[in-house]
């Protein structure tokens, strides 16, 4: 999966705040609207979160109807997308019923000249509709997922990962996994301080892996079974400069091979090694963008033990390389 970042223009270099469109529409959910307005409009400037300038805008005049029994009123239409940096359809209301036709040429014409446009939970089905998903990744609710698959076969689906990442436009799982999403983009936009603040804040992980399992079974163990488990991960995230291995981890948690393999999956939604692989790159990452350490010293310390193993992943999961996610970063 697609993880992260193209090149794009991040906050420390923006001459002016980006400008974020969330679509709301009748009978939404209020929390789907919240989500991308609480991590891009709530004032972070305290932490050195740079501000965006959010509009909430609709294709449908008038009140708005939601699911929880109030209305909303938006004080923008849709020319608030013609020069929006990012396009978030936070979700949508019948996957049955396409976007109106003003909606879905916004989107493309928003599309055309380079925004970035996200489509969360249900949302990936209006950025369907449009045709920009065409040929690429993307996922939605699992609970849809059946229904996604068939409308748009054109897609290259994928039903079990929480976001997709595909560069100028992303898609996430339902719920919270629109925040992690927005979390995610957050990073990419400006770093990981940032995002890791807007994290701390809402009390939520700072960093999900997209390629993570939607649906995450809480393991059927004694207490002290789960405790172990969550202690080792603990451990590990301050220990990734050190080897680790299945058995090594396993025989840590005092756990069998197949059991520890059975409950970290259950836990994490993901293997030992891709967990690690995260872990490691998100290290790498925050190092890159607080500190003036080297290239190796920061592949050393994030476990990769070696520049060139590290410039490998880094390159294979986003696009870039350790230095040029610095220059961007850092404005170097």
């Amino acid at each position: 999966m697609p993880a992260v970042p193209r090149s794009t223009d991040h906050c420390a270099e923006a001459p002016s705040p980006h400008r974020i469109a969330v679509i709301a529409f009748d009978r939404m959910s209020p929390f789907h609207l919240s989500v991308p307005c609480i991590v891009f409009g709530e004032d972070g400037s305290e932490s050195g979160v740079p501000a965006f300038e959010l509009r909430v805008c609709a294709a449908e005049p008038g009140p708005l109807t939601t699911t929880a029994g109030f209305t909303i009123g938006t004080t923008h239409g849709l020319d608030a997308l013609s020069d929006a940096d990012v396009v978030i359809v936070p979700s949508w209301r019948d996957t049955t019923e396409p976007p109106p036709v003003a909606l879905a040429d916004a989107l493309r014409e928003a599309h055309a000249r380079g925004a970035i446009l996200v489509g969360l939970c249900l949302g990936a089905f209006v950025l369907a509709d449009t045709g920009l998903l065409d040929g690429r990744p993307a996922t939605t609710h699992w609970l849809a997922a059946d229904t996604f698959a068939q409308r748009f076969p054109q897609v290259r689906f994928d039903p079990d990962v929480l976001y997709v990442d595909d560069g100028d436009v992303l898609t996430s799982a339902g719920t919270a996994a629109g925040l992690d999403c927005c979390l995610h983009l957050l990073r990419r936009l400006c770093g990981t301080s940032a995002a890791n603040y807007v994290a701390r804040r809402l009390v939520v992980p700072p960093h999900r892996q997209g390629n993570q399992a939607q649906f995450v079974q809480q393991p059927v163990a004694p207490q002290g079974r789960r405790d172990r488990l969550a202690e080792l991960l603990d451990w590990v995230r301050a220990h990734l400069d050190a080897p680790h291995t299945l058995d090594s981890l396993a025989q840590r948690a005092l756990m069998s091979r197949r059991t520890f393999t059975r409950q970290f999956r259950l836990t994490t939604g993901s293997t030992v090694s891709g967990w690690l692989l995260g872990e490691r790159l998100a290290r790498a990452q925050q190092l890159l963008e607080t500190t003036d350490q080297t290239i190796d010293a920061i592949a050393q310390r994030a476990g990769f033990g070696s520049a060139a193993s590290l410039r490998h992943h880094f390159v294979e999961a986003f696009n870039t390389t350790p230095s040029s996610w610095r220059r961007e970063f850092r404005g170097a």
